[in-house]
């Protein structure tokens, strides 16, 4: 049976694990941290959104960064302090803007795949993650932005999504909690919300039952390749290990670009920071107030969804702004702001501030490949949408596992 090693415990790399376990092989999962699922896959906004997959390689995105640059509180900011690698990356970023169509169009179906996977994982191990299938509703409040959605669905279409156009009435049915006016909407349907962080716990937990060992508390400082497998090195508060494996899979986030180099590879991951709050729904009036539908409000870049009856997560904005892990107050604020413009009657006295670096690619697809070196293989890079795409990506990265250590 052979050895696998996996870089990370986030939501790939535990999704990963599990793909990796149905089809036969050991694997060791190595996390710096003391639990699954503790930096990106830790406080996200829950949408498992294929609706979401349009990709942001577009002049629009430039234009709007340019504009946004020296606003505090945009929906995207950039740093602009020189960095090679930023600007580096960025001018990829723009280069990949004609492949904008067969991207967004990939995602989509990724998004798709995905979304099987991952239930029939819950369902096999038999946990829940506050899943709410009550589809994703764009509301719209700019009558630009509604039009420039409405072109997109039949780019999304292509890739196999339905998704369909709704009046302001049919907006207030669907989600009559809503408060403010909107122009519009679109409704997806089979899109769903759901704790990212739970599900990985839960099926971090149905792993290690199954025999994955969790290494954490593990920092690997080196990834030596020697010609038959990798040896890791890692170490933990007490000592230093070595240990060889037939493979090993880079799961590891933003910080899969280091480790990549270390074996010869490029994985040009930037880390994008993202923001979130969960609403504590601690009174009646708030849990009464707070929608259920999972909403998207394209202009705003805000994304939010309802985990279970006492929690409701808004997350959203873009900030390229390197390995910084600071939560702003004036990034935060107008995510508070927006609950409170639609949902007034939600107390956000109790409202818990995070945020997270999202390793996002060039193309803006995640990096699911074999490496130069055999049995080196990788799948990180997914950005904003870790959460959609992971269980269709590590089952694509065990199919090559397979193909190429066995």
């Amino acid at each position: 049976m052979n050895e696998v090693a996996i870089i990370g415990a986030g939501i790939t790399g535990v999704t990963t694990a599990y793909a990796l376990l149905e089809r036969g092989f050991n694997v060791t999962v190595f996390d710096r941290n003391r639990y699954a699922a503790m930096e990106t896959s830790f406080a996200n906004g829950g949408q498992l959104s294929a609706s979401n997959a349009e990709v942001w390689t577009n002049w629009g995105t430039v234009l709007k960064g340019i504009k946004w640059m020296f606003e505090p509180g945009a929906p995207l900011l950039v740093n602009p302090k020189p960095s090679w690698h930023k600007y580096s990356w960025m001018a990829e970023f723009i280069s990949n803007i004609p492949q904008y169509i067969p991207n967004t169009i990939e995602t989509v179906r990724l998004a798709l795949s995905a979304r099987e996977h991952l239930k029939r994982y819950a369902d096999q191990e038999g946990f829940e993650f506050d899943c709410e299938d009550r589809g994703i509703l764009h509301v719209y409040r700019d009558q630009r932005e509604y039009d420039h959605a409405r072109r997109v669905n039949d780019l999304l279409t292509k890739g196999g999504l339905t998704r369909r156009p709704v009046t302001p009435s049919e907006v207030a049915g669907i989600e009559p909690a809503i408060k403010c006016d909107v122009i519009g909407g679109i409704f997806t349907e089979s899109d769903f919300s759901g704790d990212i962080h739970l599900f990985t716990r839960n099926l971090a937990s149905a792993c290690a039952r199954k025999g994955v060992q969790f290494c954490f508390n593990a920092e690997v400082s080196a990834v030596d390749h020697t010609g038959q497998g990798s040896v890791l090195t890692w170490k933990t508060q007490d000592d230093q290990n070595t240990e060889e494996f037939d493979a090993v899979v880079v799961c590891a986030g933003v910080g899969s670009r280091s480790i990549a180099s270390k074996l010869g590879d490029r994985v040009n991951v930037y880390p994008v920071k993202g923001y979130s709050i969960t609403v504590n729904l601690d009174d009646h009036q708030s849990q009464e107030a707070a929608p259920w539908v999972s909403l998207l409000d394209d202009k705003a870049k805000i994304v939010a969804s309802r985990l279970g009856l006492n929690r409701y997560r808004i997350a959203g904005t873009a900030e390229f702004n390197g390995m910084n892990r600071d939560i702003r107050d004036d990034r935060i604020r107008p995510l508070i702001e927006w609950c409170e413009t639609f949902f007034p009657d939600v107390s956000t006295e109790h409202a818990v501030p995070w945020a997270g670096l999202r390793p996002m690619m060039p193309n803006m697809l995640p990096k699911v490949s074999r490496g130069r070196k055999d049995g080196v293989f990788y799948n990180t890079g997914h950005g904003h949408l870790g959460w959609t795409l992971s269980a269709a990506t590590s089952e694509a990265v065990a199919e090559l596992v397979v193909n190429q250590v066995r």
